[in-house]
């Protein structure tokens, strides 16, 4: 494999094998995107990634980590995202989305303003969860959810998808990862139900799974539905590789395309050990043992790192994220130091 050549999934090919990363901007209004998000993301696809997913992207309201989220759950949203999907589409991405639902991890502040749980001043909302188990010492203590609340969140999942196919989005990728809902429905950590959604492993990944079904029931055979996980929890008693590599050949089964390897995130003050391409051998575990394609992700910042993922067979594609937030045109700059060769816009024939 190449890091430049094409990558076809379903009826897809992108252009080569660098995504940009979703990643949250905390920069919207009632969920609603705005000129910050079509530049953000815009940029990006002039850039030259092979796609561009959104940051996590609320398919309800309780579901945004932040006041400050985007999400999918109404038509003015629908209506905001399409010229922002149409741009990314004309620079020859693929425009993808990410469904998410943050459970006990909602109701947060921006990052820049502490980042911990809304203040009783700031108009915090009640978080839902698959127990009654804060995320950590000060925050909100979330309501578990009984079978009403499950069938909304998986019928919101659903929705969303429906609207995202409406706005242009030609890739879905569900947000399964960071301690978010349906992460902390998958990790004993965050999940002590006593019901058909607690307990064991196949119970853990029920409603990962009902989640996968009901999207995949309105998204068209022809794209790409991806899952992005924590492979593990890095704590004792949490989430793992083995788990990941058991879930990754379920879905696959059920439709599921990519898994997206990421980690950590359900629980607080773990040690992670962070170092350039820490998280690149998850990926490569759950492709070769489910037989599934995945993407790495996680301190990629340089050229021949990313082509030697894809080299070594670890992975099939490469995300980039903070690279990305500090050079938009990273796809671009590394093509020049592998030798690649990568259309630039005609706007920019002239530096190239």
């Amino acid at each position: 494999m190449n890091l430049y050549a094409p990558f076809a999934q379903r009826s897809l090919t992108l252009r080569n094998r660098l995504v940009i990363s979703p990643m949250c901007q905390y920069s919207a209004v009632d969920g609603v995107p705005n000129e910050w998000h079509l530049v953000h993301l815009g940029s990006r696809a002039v850039g030259g990634a092979a796609a561009i997913v959104t940051e996590a992207t609320a398919v309800s309201a309780e579901g945004r980590i932040s006041p400050a989220d985007v999400g999918l759950w109404n038509q003015q949203q629908v209506d905001a995202w399409k010229p922002i999907v149409r741009f990314i589409a004309a620079q020859g991405a693929i425009p993808g989305v990410q469904l998410a639902h943050a459970g006990r991890k909602a109701s947060a502040q921006l990052p820049w303003e502490g980042g911990g749980a809304l203040r009783a001043d700031q108009q915090p909302w009640q978080t839902v969860a698959p127990s009654a188990i804060p995320f950590d010492n000060g925050w909100h203590v979330p309501q578990a959810l009984d079978d009403a609340g499950l069938a909304k969140v998986i019928a919101d999942f659903r929705a969303a998808a429906v609207r995202a196919l409406e706005t242009g989005f030609q890739l879905i990728e569900l947000h399964a990862a960071h301690g978010y809902l349906l992460h902390q429905f998958l990790s004993p950590l965050s999940n002590q139900r006593q019901d058909g959604y607690g307990g064991s492993f196949e119970n853990r990944t029920r409603l990962v799974r009902e989640v996968i079904a009901a999207v995949r029931e309105v998204w068209p055979a022809h794209l790409p539905l991806w899952l992005r996980i924590s492979a593990t929890d890095w704590a004792e008693g949490g989430w793992d590789a083995e788990q990941s590599v058991q879930l990754a050949a379920m879905v696959r089964e059920l439709g599921v395309d990519l898994i997206d390897v990421s980690s950590g995130g359900l629980v607080p003050h773990v040690k992670i050990p962070v170092e350039p391409g820490y998280q690149v051998p998850f990926a490569a575990r759950i492709r070769r043992e489910a037989g599934m394609a995945t993407g790495a992700v996680g301190l990629i910042t340089e050229a021949d790192q990313a082509a030697g993922i894809v080299d070594d067979d670890a992975a099939d594609l490469v995300l980039i994220a903070r690279e990305s937030l500090r050079d938009p045109y990273f796809p671009r700059r590394a093509a020049k130091t592998l030798g690649a060769d990568i259309a630039a816009p005609a706007q920019y024939l002239r530096a190239w």
